[in-house]
């Protein structure tokens, strides 16, 4: 690796990092003002959890020497011991990157479970959730596993994921929506509003900025480099307008918060697109992704599930469109660019192998990551518990748990 690859990498790194702060804000904001302060802190905790847990032994489970296409030998490279004082010592900077992306999927989880949470959980939760589920799937997915070189991937044709539709999104999402069943809703489910819509701004305007090192950050080339850029800036602006026009359209005004999840849908449904697709095909998924997200993210009053946040309307479902569009619309030679022998998406004359590959992959990653994360969650709250008590959801999680409170209002002063 050259000096001037390394260099690009920390900077993508640091991008990718600063978006789980972007998380906590645009979190922060859709959250109650009660519950504020709780909703930022499960993010900033997956930012110190993570990270540890992938540099003993996350990576090492994700990308080391396979056992059996299902996970990588933890022992292998251990606490990155093999790594100091060798000639790979560069790719510690690899590591740090894919902690970054470690740690903004965890991060995301938690917005589905806002205003009920124990953070004592949440905390024991992140290390085994990162252990059992995320690293297995990102060795699946980008190492020598089951949906790659293993016998899933040798049989159906390999997945193709460029950043994370289905290690990052699709795979928060599912978990997300394992972990609300198991607590149940809020005592006062039902449509509400965030508190504070320029928190929720500011952090969808700095996640769309990290995102560009998230999908730029391992481009193979100069050339993959710009489409990757370019279609990180064409998917979510199209996706953003095409919100805005759903809610028109169905009778609602055009609103921030929209605006905002409509910037995260089209982000989303592009991660794992953006190296395959031409800018065309980019502007189409943001479309959908705009479109069909906007009427998901309702359902959960129809479905009685409680997704507070929106995270199974928003990452589940624009991952999986994301990751089943390359099917449909990749090129042959931006395919051909990361080796994939893929002759193309189905609208785009390459046949239907790639289509099935990709819905294979989804469906193994839906089943997987679902079964798993339940059974965690479910352990968790059979035993320590999950949820915290009813009266401190109502007083808010932010003075019960933290002893602080986003907004420290004083009164005005007694008149003499």
């Amino acid at each position: 690796m050259e000096v001037y690859e390394v260099v690009w990498l920390i900077v993508a790194g640091a991008l990718v990092l600063f978006m789980t702060p972007g998380l906590a804000l645009f979190y922060g904001g859709l959250s109650k003002a009660k519950s504020a302060v709780n909703m930022m802190m499960m993010s900033f905790a997956a930012m110190g959890l993570v990270a540890l847990v992938w540099a003993l032994w996350g990576d090492s489970m994700a990308f080391g020497e396979s056992v059996g296409a299902l996970f990588g030998n933890p022992a292998d490279n251990f606490a990155q011991s093999d790594m100091v004082g060798s000639e790979d010592q560069y790719a510690l900077v690899e590591v740090g990157f894919g902690a970054t992306f470690a740690i903004i999927t965890t991060a995301l989880i938690s917005g589905a479970i806002a205003d009920r949470a124990k953070f004592s959980t949440w905390m024991i939760f992140v290390p085994i959730w990162m252990t059992l589920v995320y690293a297995p799937l990102a060795h699946w997915v980008w190492g020598d596993g089951l949906l790659t070189t293993g016998p899933i991937g040798s049989a159906v044709g390999e997945a193709v994921d460029f950043a994370g539709g289905l290690v990052v999104h699709m795979c928060a999402g599912l978990a997300a929506l394992a972990l609300v069943l198991v607590i149940g809703p809020r005592s006062d489910f039902a449509p509400t509003r965030g508190h504070n819509m320029p928190l929720v701004l500011l952090g969808a305007s700095i996640l769309w900025f990290g995102w560009f090192g998230f999908n730029v950050g391992e481009a193979g080339d100069a050339a993959q480099v710009g489409i990757n850029w370019i279609n990180t800036m064409l998917c979510p602006a199209a996706a953003l307008v095409a919100w805005l026009i759903t809610e028109w359209a169905r009778g609602q005004k055009p609103t921030a918060t929209g605006a905002a999840s409509g910037i995260v849908a089209g982000l989303v449904a592009i991660t794992p697109a953006c190296a395959y697709v031409t800018p065309i095909w980019a502007i189409v998924i943001g479309i959908v992704s705009g479109v069909i997200c906007q009427i998901a993210v309702n359902l959960k009053f129809t479905l009685k599930y409680d997704d507070t946040l929106d995270v199974v309307g928003l990452h589940f479902v624009a991952g999986l469109w994301g990751t089943i569009a390359i099917g449909l619309f990749a090129d042959e030679s931006l395919l051909a660019a990361d080796e994939f022998e893929y002759a193309g998406g189905l609208l785009t004359g390459g046949g239907i192998d790639l289509l099935i590959a990709q819905a294979v992959a989804c469906l193994v990653t839906l089943v997987f990551t679902f079964v798993v994360t339940y059974i965690i969650g479910l352990a968790l709250h059979k035993t320590i518990g999950f949820r915290v008590e009813p009266d401190v959801e109502e007083e808010g999680i932010d003075s019960a748990a933290h002893g602080e409170t986003a907004y420290e209002l004083a009164a005005p002063a007694a008149k003499e």
